[in-house]
């Protein structure tokens, strides 16, 4: 493991004080002490409950655990003149900073060691830091594992369990291993060994199936918050969208470590149409067609009561995908996120957002392809549909008759009942006007119906249930109408 550049950049800069914001604290020291050793600077690292020590394997010194006995003994180390540079890692310290005291002898210290290559590095899980400490201060998010890491963990642990463990277990190939740490890249070294064990006790033939792998990952991830990991589809299992399944198909090993192209990798794509027709859905396709994992970004969720905090949640959710890129990043309803408010009404946080939101998918890493989802195109901001913010805008209409018949069997298969049982011809002229998820809904109502009647599932179970219901295409046939005028000239049917 190499260690890390962005904390190599601070020190070199001379800064006296970088906050570093680690998912994982152990793999950060680790980054910690290679940067250390490049630099050939000595390192120290604290915590209340063990002292400050020499590296992580030094004895602590004497009554030092102690935030005021911790920065006297530092005080002692830096004074003498001419004293070699050195690093020094606290572990939680911007708890202690709310004591008066401690914060006065702390930016004593970093005022004596500006223009040196000695540095204090504050590790944490979140950030808190003083407004006093701030402009001497640079931030670094991390301590994800890189890719390669998290290869040597997922084979490591595997190798482990082989000799331990008695009994026969299902292991993953050599080639699926690469595969599986791809897919696990987002998460700490403890967790991605606790998802390699779960999978193993799983015991069955698809336990190293990427939709095993992405299920674990999503019971661990999720709690994070900020971002949600998303499980993705086969393009079998969607009716329809044969344009952009082709646009797909063109661009499939873009994101490949071993596409050797040129051109560049694609941005994304922005999918507006009508609500219930499958945009979700298709999402969880282009990232399974991309071979990426998804993440999705509620821009909503971001928004808080406190001043400032929308744009640090903004932020800091930015910077978590630029360190887990290559990746899809999946904005649902993007209008409501980003319909920009007066500055009367929010203060103008909105207009922050969009305009901190523009700029970031402006100048955003290669790796990170945006797959954005609309319903109410009126409120899309004009600059989010500039040329250049996204490849390509498609609309999604309501389903045709060959997509609902497709949807019909979909649907019909996925809940075991065979497709060949019924008039799907019949069922499909019943349709006519029904959203994708209109379709689904009237198949599981009619699966309750036959169930009631102690039934098996039959054509009257579905005519019934279609005939009792009404289409949003009804109430919003006008709306439905000038969506399709305005995506006429401006977007490409899906």
């Amino acid at each position: 493991m190499a260690g890390n550049e962005e904390l190599l950049l601070y020190i070199k800069s001379q800064y006296p004080l970088v906050y570093f914001e680690a998912i994982d604290e152990p793999y950060a020291i680790r980054q910690i002490a290679e940067t250390a050793d490049e630099l050939f600077l000595p390192w120290y690292l604290w915590s209340i409950s063990e002292g400050l020590k020499r590296g992580e394997a030094g004895s602590p010194l004497y009554d030092s655990t102690e935030p005021v006995k911790m920065l006297g003994w530092i005080a002692e180390l830096i004074k003498p003149a001419g004293a070699e540079p050195a690093l020094f890692v606290l572990k939680d310290f911007e708890k202690h900073l709310s004591d008066t005291l401690v914060l006065r002898l702390f930016r004593d210290l970093i005022h004596r060691i500006r223009l040196s290559r000695t540095t204090f590095v504050i590790l944490s899980a979140g950030y808190q830091l003083p407004r006093e400490l701030e402009p001497d201060s640079a931030r670094l998010f991390g301590g994800f594992p890189s890719e390669a890491d998290v290869v040597r963990t997922v084979r490591e642990t595997l190798q482990e369990i082989r000799r331990t463990t008695i009994g026969a277990k299902t292991f993953p190939g050599e080639n699926e291993i690469g595969e599986i740490g791809a897919a696990l890249k987002g998460l700490s070294l403890p967790q991605i060994r606790n998802v390699v064990n779960a999978c193993l006790l799983s015991a069955t033939a698809a336990a190293w199936s990427r939709g095993e792998i992405e299920r674990q990952k999503k019971k661990i991830f999720d709690r994070e918050g900020l971002l949600e990991f998303y499980l993705t589809e086969t393009r079998e299992n969607v009716a329809g969208f044969s344009n952009l399944k082709n646009w797909l198909s063109h661009r499939k090993n873009s994101f490949s470590a071993s596409c050797a192209s040129a051109l560049p990798p694609p941005k994304g794509v922005l999918l507006m149409g009508v609500q219930g027709c499958g945009k979700s859905l298709m999402v969880r396709v282009i990232a399974r067609e991309l071979n990426l994992p998804l993440y999705r970004l509620d821009l909503a969720r971001l928004y808080s009561k406190y001043i400032g905090e929308t744009e640090e949640n903004l932020r800091k959710a930015l910077a978590i995908v630029d360190k887990l890129s290559p990746l899809c990043l999946w904005i649902d309803e993007i209008e409501k996120g980003l319909a920009a408010s007066g500055a009367e009404v929010d203060g103008g946080v909105s207009q922050r957002i969009m305009g901190t939101f523009l700029t970031w998918m402006q100048e955003r890493r290669p790796g990170c392809f945006i797959a954005a989802t609309a319903n109410n195109v009126e409120r899309l901001p004009p600059e989010l549909l500039r040329q250049g913010r996204f490849d390509e805008a498609f609309f999604i209409d309501l389903p045709g008759e060959a997509e609902r018949v497709q949807i019909l069997a979909i649907h019909l298969k996925k809940r075991g009942a065979d497709p060949d049982r019924f008039d799907l011809r019949r069922l499909t002229e019943l349709t006519q006007g029904f959203t994708g998820a209109e379709i689904e809904q009237a198949i599981i109502s009619a699966l309750y119906r036959a169930q009631a009647e102690n039934r098996p599932l039959a054509d009257e179970h579905l005519s019934a249930q279609i005939a009792s219901t009404k289409p949003l295409s009804v109430p919003k046939g006008a709306e439905i109408a000038a969506l399709r005028a305005w995506a006429r000239d401006r977007t490409v049917p899906a």
